[in-house]
């Protein structure tokens, strides 16, 4: 579950979310915060379903194509000149491109962010309509959404950093269909069905 609070008329600074986020998460690990579009968002730690999504795709990732990782921890720099900060449900890089580059990364060498939507008021502007602007801003080449709600998966692909991702394949949760490039995964998506409740 995702709450995010107004954008006020004085914007926050960057360095001073940061600072929120990581005392916040310290005291309470129990939630995450990402920073888009101008916006504190509060990202609930996710429920037993959820997770277990994250974990068959990181199999899938690894069994396909083992020089990557499916990390489902690290935070990015988003959106147009880095000013967002995100913590996708999984970012798709090669095997330790993260290591010293600290809890918020720059973008640059990331294949795909995934997201999984979750049950709550916020997942449509947050997963549908942000998250996608925001990772197409900062050139990220693929961007998975798996969609329990419309128990649907879409592929976005091809980013242009002012309009967004120019193609999206839709496919049907239970489908098998395959990542473009540079992912070049192929995925078959009908164990997932099960876990949409």
């Amino acid at each position: 579950m995702t709450v995010m609070a107004e954008r006020t008329s004085s914007q926050l600074s960057v360095d001073i979310f940061e600072r929120i986020a990581e005392f916040a998460e310290r005291e309470d690990e129990t939630v995450r915060f990402e920073f888009i579009d101008g916006r504190i968002g509060l990202k609930k730690v996710t429920n037993g379903n959820h997770n277990t999504i994250t974990m068959w795709l990181i199999r899938q990732c690894m069994r396909a194509r083992p020089e990557l990782d499916l990390n489902p921890l690290q935070g990015l720099k988003v959106e147009a000149y880095r000013k967002g900060r995100a913590r996708p449900d999984g970012v798709l890089a090669p095997v330790d491109h993260f290591a010293g580059k600290g809890e918020w990364a720059d973008p640059r060498g990331v294949l795909m962010a995934v997201e999984i939507t979750s049950y709550d008021s916020d997942t449509h502007k947050r997963d549908r309509v942000e998250k996608p602007r925001a990772y197409a801003e900062a050139g990220i080449p693929v961007y998975l959404l798996i969609d329990r709600d419309n128990l649907s998966v879409l592929v976005h692909s091809n980013p242009n950093p002012e309009f967004g991702y120019q193609d999206i394949h839709v496919a049907r949760l239970g489908d098998r269909f395959a990542l473009p490039d540079p992912v070049g995964i192929e995925l078959d998506t009908e164990e997932l069905k099960q876990y949409v409740d």
